[in-house]
């Protein structure tokens, strides 16, 4: 690793005068063992994907077997009210068609992991339509994507399991909020502030699945998620200060995940999970996959 931490990811690209996401595609060219074209052409697959999962969901009947799963896509989309404006819409719907894709198991990039895999379809998808950037631009986005999750992963974590949902979908609205800053020309002091803004928003919030699935409340975090990244991004733009260094608020992040209790974590004990309607579906669920063994 060039970098574990956000100080010496700057570090490196100061020293060696090079542009913020030129580390994390050496760190990949190394870790695959391929060559940068090769690597560039996995980005581009990626990103194509993302794409691809957001028309599925808005598109495509998107209904899960739990039936907590109903187009919510498609259905925000197609509302005949706008709360704030077409391209806000465009965010809420493009983020929760692609979680639905994965809820309704279909093709999707664990951007950092399935269970937030619509938080950065729906926020790149959204800036790129509404700044006409080129794909180019979005790859370079991915790549300082990449190298925020690689700092999140080593410090703190990841998982819902092991941190949260602060770690899961938090992590996600972190990699979002400082590729948008990145791409829009943010210098790399403001794609850090960023990350740092949406830890400080998002530190705490627990992992509760109802029923054990990863679709009540995930689905609707990850619209929650993609809203907290583009506000976290235009602070940081606006050069808000996030008070305190990133590296601080990632070691926040891995201190509060370390100290939830377990039902909070992934376990479906806790929370919206252990709610009277969380457990009627969870009983609901169980039953139909009896019936479906028999």
């Amino acid at each position: 690793m060039l970098f574990d931490s956000f100080q010496s990811w700057l570090a490196e690209v100061k020293e060696n005068n090079q542009k913020l996401f030129s580390p994390v595609l050496q760190y990949e060219i190394v870790q695959k063992n391929k060559k940068e074209e090769d690597i560039w052409i996995g980005v581009e697959r990626a990103y194509q994907v993302m794409k691809e999962a957001v028309e599925t969901g808005l598109t495509t009947n998107m209904q899960s077997r739990s039936g907590m799963v109903n187009n919510s896509g498609k259905k925000v989309a197609t509302s005949s009210i706008t709360v704030l404006s077409p391209e806000f819409t465009m965010l809420i719907s493009g983020a929760l068609g692609a979680k639905e894709v994965n809820s309704c198991m279909g093709r999707v990039v664990a951007a950092p992991t399935a269970g937030a895999s619509g938080i950065l379809p729906g926020v790149l998808t959204t800036v790129q339509k509404i700044h006409n950037l080129p794909d180019r631009k979005i790859h370079e986005g991915l790549l300082i994507a990449s190298g925020i999750a690689l700092i999140i992963e080593q410090n703190a974590s990841l998982s819902g399991a092991v941190g949260g949902c602060q770690a899961e979908t938090g992590s996600a609205a972190c990699m979002a909020a400082g590729a948008v800053v990145y791409m829009l020309g943010g210098d790399e002091t403001q794609v850090f502030n960023s990350v740092g803004i949406v830890i400080q928003c998002m530190l705490g919030l627990i992992c509760d699945p109802v029923a054990g699935l990863v679709e009540v409340p995930c689905i609707v975090r990850n619209a929650s998620a993609a809203s907290i990244a583009l506000a976290a991004a235009q602070m940081a733009l606006s050069h808000v200060d996030a008070v305190i260094p990133v590296d601080e608020c990632v070691q926040a992040l891995g201190e509060v995940g370390q100290n939830m209790e377990t039902m909070y974590k992934e376990t479906a004990l806790g929370g919206l999970a252990a709610t009277t309607t969380g457990k009627a579906i969870a009983k609901r669920v169980l039953i139909q996959d009896i019936e479906m063994l028999d």
